[in-house]
């Protein structure tokens, strides 16, 4: 099958992560996804949810928005957030919960605001792995400003998409083959292979187990490819 952009079935979009984007965040990351561009600030707080007052423990949490014109066609503030938005925002706060010690961070909250600026495809998986960038970013400053003393990671996330075009897999799908997608599937996991979550939907048909096995392997491969970029752009080994 031809792609529209010229990449093999297999191939991921050019990734490109940016860090410190914000002067004031104390994290923050850009993902350039092929089109898609993502926006993501890391902001500390002194607090955390009424149910965790007096525990100790910390929490991560997330934000999405897609800013009007980051489509083809204005669409209005989802200042009420719509049904999306809360899905994938509560997507992107367990991938990150995933991934630390939340009992390190003392009553503090950690808040990803992930606006998107540009859509083609991809923007929550994008929205994952630039998360865990600032995420790292705002543990860093934690660490320096001297409330941890170490860096409370467990393991590295990052998210790709994964679908089923014109009867064929293919690896991180844009908005055009999204949209025409027989079977859409988003995949979040960490660096040991774990899985963090899998949306899969049969859009056009339903899917076998030997596909699903296809997809989950063929995005592994591609997750791997971004742990590097990752880890690029943190200054990591």
């Amino acid at each position: 099958m031809k792609r529209s952009d010229g990449r093999e079935q297999f191939q991921i979009r050019p990734l490109e992560i940016k860090t410190g984007v914000s002067d004031f965040a104390e994290g923050s990351a850009q993902v350039i996804l092929g089109k898609t561009i993502v926006h993501i600030t890391a902001s500390v707080e002194q607090k955390v949810p009424p149910f965790l007052k007096g525990t100790g423990q910390g929490w991560v949490t997330a934000e999405y928005a897609m800013l009007p014109r980051s489509t083809q066609e204005r669409t209005g503030r989802d200042q009420a957030r719509s049904g999306r938005s809360l899905e994938i925002q509560r997507l992107i706060g367990r991938a990150m919960r995933a991934c630390v010690d939340l009992t390190q961070f003392g009553e503090r909250t950690i808040t990803l605001d992930c606006d998107v600026l540009q859509a083609d495809g991809g923007t929550r998986t994008a929205a994952i792995t630039g998360s865990w960038v600032a995420l790292v970013e705002a543990l860093r400053w934690m660490k320096n400003v001297g409330l941890l003393t170490t860096l409370p990671l467990l393991e590295q996330v990052a998210a790709i998409s994964v679908g089923i075009v014109s009867d064929q897999v293919l690896l991180d799908l844009t908005f055009e083959e999204d949209s025409t997608a027989q079977v859409d599937l988003n995949l979040a996991m960490t660096e040991k292979g774990k899985i963090v979550e899998i949306q899969g939907t049969g859009e056009g048909r339903p899917f076998s187990r030997e596909e699903l096995d296809q997809m989950i392997e063929l995005g592994w491969k591609g997750i791997q490819e971004i742990f590097k970029i990752q880890r690029n752009a943190l200054g990591l080994r």
